[in-house]
């Protein structure tokens, strides 16, 4: 299989896995406001549980409710932040299929990441107990950028790798 053919089999699998992940981003967006804080409220005292059972923390259960509480904001901005940096690097993987610069293709990504967090915050508006917020907007934008930037250093760092072992290899005459 020739490596142009790995990309387009890579990207259509990215493209795919994009719409799905709009439509779960859309499902989750449809919660109501009651539905929506029972999920970040368990997602929370999970979060802190676990964290006190890994460090051996003796924390009752109303000390880790009270916790909870208090990180549910961050736990909430957070997933915001994650989801659309998910996104962001699907569509930086389909886009692959054109070929762009880098940069280009780093932007159009990011773009249309934010174009689809503005309709996310305009559907929310349609919720009950739900607004579209311009700050949600903006963590998801960020989450997005950030997102694609950890995910181009961390392909930069596999492929440096990759080479320095080849060259080890070559030198050892592997």
């Amino acid at each position: 299989m020739e490596k142009r053919d790995i990309v387009r089999i890579r990207s259509n699998i990215a493209g795919i896995l994009a719409v799905l992940w709009m439509v779960i981003i859309f499902i989750f967006s449809a919660q109501n406001k009651e539905e929506s804080s029972v999920v970040s409220e368990g997602v929370s005292d999970q979060l802190v549980s676990m964290t006190g059972w890994l460090f051996h923390l003796h924390i009752d259960e109303e000390r880790i409710w009270e916790i909870a509480r208090l990180v549910e904001h961050f736990v909430r901005k957070g997933a915001h932040m994650t989801e659309f940096a998910i996104l962001a690097v699907l569509l930086y993987i389909w886009i692959g299929r054109w070929r762009m610069r880098c940069l280009y293709r780093y932007l159009t990504a990011a773009g249309l990441t934010i174009l689809y967090a503005c309709s996310d915050e305009f559907h929310q508006l349609f919720v009950e107990g739900r607004a579209g917020l311009v700050s949600d907007v903006i963590v998801d934008s960020v989450g997005a950028v950030l997102g694609l930037a950890l995910f181009l250093l961390l392909r930069r760092f596999i492929l440096w790798r990759r080479r320095k072992r080849a060259n080890r290899n070559r030198k050892a005459g592997v």
